[in-house]
């Protein structure tokens, strides 16, 4: 497997009300072809923040890509002009957006959306178009396509409104997928659905696929390596199967704790992590987790730990991870 996208050091700042905030501070992550990468986190630790300024989608007021490269396929996404980079999103890097009720047009039909994606990036006449939107509704299990093409978002359900959303990400037939929060408005049997969807058109496909989400014990089954971010930053990294079995950051571990789990008594109490993330506008010195931590000591309120090999696999921003207590994970 060759490397498709590989983001190094990549820095976005947005400023408002006099204040210049943090929300991606040096994250470097990569994605093999037909891989599937779950980028995990808290809300506001700049997850989705890494994802929109991948696809250059960062607005300016009041946000800025300061630095970094986005390298997919040979080139540098973070250089190439505005109409160049239009031309890579849909066709090249789809994207499957968090809420599909505000990301579709309410006034357009779903063929009209499915189908406008084909016409811009391939010319491809309206009754081709028609046809290749009928076959990716089937590919998403969407039933009796013919009728519910010409059917308008709010005559869907929330989960067949979130397989259209896929289905527009495929359509031009895309190397990468990024799925911020896929299921963040579905209930759990509709969630376990639509992962397992996307993973199965993943393998099926070959597409390689960022996963985005705040619930690290969604993504056990579908990743195949895990990107833990916090404040910013890229805390701990490695193989799913090694993420959960040993942990090798304090957060990581917070996470997996907080996880309703089969093997534990229905009356165990979750460990929730205490207290609340760092203001990324005025963040802390030392590490930016150390508030919250059990482990910190006097090393983690002087330097930010960096992102260092941690065993096989396993990467870790920590001072103490060889003294993390895995037992409970």
């Amino acid at each position: 497997m060759g490397r498709l996208l590989e983001v190094r050091n990549l820095k976005t700042r947005f400023y408002t009300q006099g204040r210049e905030i943090h929300a991606v501070d040096d994250v470097s992550l990569h994605v093999d072809e037909g891989e599937t990468l779950a980028v995990v986190g808290e809300s506001g630790c700049g997850k989705s923040v890494t994802a929109l300024s991948i696809m250059g989608l960062i607005p300016w007021p009041p946000g800025k890509i300061l630095g970094g490269e986005v390298i997919f396929q040979g080139r540098d996404l973070l250089a190439l002009a505005p109409q160049e980079m239009r031309q890579v999103r849909g066709r090249e890097i789809g994207m499957v957006f968090q809420e599909p009720m505000t990301s579709l047009n309410p006034v357009l039909t779903i063929e009209r959306q499915l189908t406008e994606t084909l016409e811009a990036h391939q010319a491809m006449a309206p009754a081709a178009a028609r046809e290749r939107a009928l076959e990716v509704m089937g590919q998403v299990g969407i039933p009796d396509a013919p009728t519910r093409l010409l059917q308008y978002p709010h005559q869907y359900s929330g989960g067949m409104r979130q397989r259209v959303m896929i289905a527009m990400a495929l359509i031009c037939g895309p190397k990468l997928i990024l799925a911020d929060e896929p299921t963040t408005a579905l209930d759990v049997t509709i969630q376990a659905q639509i992962l397992a969807l996307m993973k199965d058109l993943s393998r099926r496909l070959g597409v390689a696929m960022i996963l985005i989400t705040h619930n690290l014990g969604v993504v056990a089954r579908y990743a195949d390596r895990v990107n833990v971010m916090y404040a910013g930053r890229v805390i701990e990294r490695g193989s799913a199967r090694a993420l959960y079995a040993t942990p090798r950051h304090p957060y990581t571990l917070g996470l997996l704790r907080s996880v309703p789990r089969l093997d534990r008594s229905r009356k165990q109490r979750l460990d929730p992590i205490e207290g609340q993330p760092p203001d990324l506008g005025a963040l802390p010195q030392g590490c930016r987790f150390r508030a919250r931590c059990p482990y910190a000591e006097k090393t983690c309120a002087e330097t930010d730990p960096p992102l260092v090999p941690a065993g096989e696999g396993q990467w870790s921003a920590c001072w103490k991870w060889e003294h993390l207590s895995t037992k409970s994970a």
